[in-house]
């Protein structure tokens, strides 16, 4: 898979808050007809990224921070749990409850800045 769009109100607001906040890198950011093409990555020598569409009319509007229906919309996998969990915080993210140890491995749920639930987490 090479992008997951995601809606958003803003461009610049939603870079600010992936970069900063979850520690993503900006990609590219081109203008575009009314529009542009911004996408961003966890992990700079991966090959899925997050691209930004932001709503262009009523109906896309609705469906910011709530592309999933209220449900775990993106997993962000880490390397290292508990450092990116200890970052996030410090960033400001807002969890949605405490870390967790699953068969699977360790993960947490947060919300991002639009309120689209993701899990981060960590296999065993």
């Amino acid at each position: 898979m090479g992008y997951v769009a995601i809606v958003v109100d803003d461009y610049d607001r939603a870079i600010q808050y992936y970069t900063s906040n979850l520690g993503f890198t900006l990609v590219e950011d081109t203008p575009q007809p009314g529009k542009r093409w911004v996408v961003l990555t966890p992990n700079p020598e991966s090959d899925c990224n997050l691209l930004l569409a932001c709503a262009s009319n009523d109906t896309q509007k609705t469906f910011i921070g709530n592309q999933c229906g209220g449900r775990v919309f993106l997993f962000l996998q880490t390397d290292d749990f508990w450092r990116d969990y200890e970052a996030m915080k410090a960033a400001g993210v807002k969890f949605c409850e405490e870390p967790r140890e699953e068969e699977y491995g360790t993960v947490v749920v947060f919300e991002d800045l639009y309120g689209n639930r993701w899990d981060l987490y960590q296999n065993n």
